[in-house]
């Protein structure tokens, strides 16, 4: 063989090594697939760059950034907030389009009302005890377009899953459980909740609301409770 062709290999070769190497946002190892978050005494809790699955993320994806995975996607108006985050890494929805009310809406682009229709992320949990679960979700917001997302169930986005909002507890790791109603923009506490009618595996899914929002962890509970400071440690089931 000429050494030309096997330089044009070796290159070829070295090409696709390095694409292997780069996991999207979307694409998980499949030790990370087989994860399993298992409730126990009414609780769960679960990082949110845990996740099994993103879909629709042509218009928005979800990208998780760590120390040394920082995304090169542009716009992102806002700083990196590595800091406090739980478990060293946490999840961007981008690009950012829409950092303040003056930016310009795009109706199923940077902003949607629609649960599951853009950048859909699913988790594996397994629920030992059914019944009505509150959501809280931590998240760091900068402003006032950058504070929504959805949660639904088994592929399905109940009413009560819709419109998670943020407006206290700017510019920091924050923890919330309101949804935004006509009577209030800023959230009603404890309507956002989740009602889980059988044990054993189920799959919870988050979406975008707006884009530029900055997604840490989540948590589920029995009782009307939020965490605090990380919260609690997630428990994978074993078999």
């Amino acid at each position: 063989m000429k050494p030309i062709a096997l330089i044009v290999i070796c290159c070829l070769l070295t090409a696709c090594s390095d694409n292997n190497a780069q996991i999207k946002p979307e694409e998980q190892t499949e030790e990370e697939t087989e994860k399993i978050f298992e409730e126990i005494d009414g609780v769960i809790a679960v990082e949110a760059e845990d996740f099994v699955t993103q879909d629709s993320s042509t218009a928005r994806m979800w990208h998780t950034i760590a120390a040394g995975q920082i995304p090169n996607i542009t716009p992102d108006p806002d700083p990196i907030h590595l800091l406090d985050a739980s478990g060293g890494a946490y999840l961007e929805i981008l690009p950012d389009t829409r950092a303040t009310h003056a930016d310009p809406l795009q109706q199923g682009v940077n902003f949607t009302n629609t649960p599951g229709e853009i950048a859909t992320l699913t988790y594996k949990v397994w629920i030992n005890t059914p019944g009505k679960y509150y959501v809280s979700v931590r998240a760091y917001s900068t402003g006032s377009e950058d504070n929504g997302i959805h949660v639904g169930l088994d592929g399905f986005w109940p009413e009560s899953g819709k419109r998670m909002q943020w407006c206290d507890g700017k510019n920091a790791w924050t923890w919330e459980s309101k949804q935004r109603t006509e009577a209030n923009h800023c959230g009603e506490a404890w309507k956002i909740y989740l009602d889980i009618f059988g044990e054993g595996l189920h799959t919870i899914h988050f979406s975008m609301r707006e884009d530029g929002f900055e997604f840490d962890k989540w948590f589920m509970s029995l009782e009307k409770e939020k965490p605090t400071g990380h919260g609690p440690a997630p428990v994978v089931r074993s078999e």
